[in-house]
């Protein structure tokens, strides 16, 4: 987990084969290597993290300056809820409180907790912004209003 006060949306970009996540708050752009979860760059000031246009993408920072990043969060958009052989779901059966579910197809089709469907993330304490896949399917984040959680494979 990565805390993120003020968080808007996120968004994924590749530099040189790696996913990185461009995050936007009210305190600017953050961008961080998915895999080490370290801040590669940032922009301090507040209004780069809003979508600049209606696309809702952001000028990216960094290693990924000349790039446009399609945001996903509190403004819209959305991240690839599938990816080979896993899907997301968000569901809110206490909401507003919402949930995260990682499974191997659907988990509304029968399979017990932990065989095909796995509960990974409950959003109690802070409003839940934006969950997904990069276009890579090697990293899913959870993305709240207060911090980033992100999961990686090979």
């Amino acid at each position: 987990m990565i805390a993120v006060g003020g968080l808007l949306g996120v968004g994924f970009a590749t530099d040189r084969g790696r996913d990185l996540l461009l995050v936007a708050s009210t305190r600017g752009l953050g961008l961080f290597d998915t895999v080490t979860g370290s801040r590669l760059a940032r922009d301090p000031e507040p209004d780069s993290g809003w979508p600049d246009d209606n696309d809702l993408t952001c000028q990216g920072i960094g290693p990924i300056a000349r790039r446009r990043v399609p945001m996903a969060g509190l403004a819209g958009g959305g991240l690839h809820t599938g990816t080979a052989g896993w899907s997301v779901d968000v569901v809110s059966p206490d909401w507003p409180n919402e949930r995260v579910l990682l499974s191997t197809g659907s988990p509304y089709t029968g399979g017990a907790h932990g065989e095909t469907w796995w509960h990974i993330f409950h959003s109690r304490h802070s409003e839940l912004r934006a969950a997904g896949f990069s276009p890579s399917g090697a990293t899913l984040v959870v993305a709240t209003s207060s911090d980033i959680n992100l999961w990686t494979r090979a």
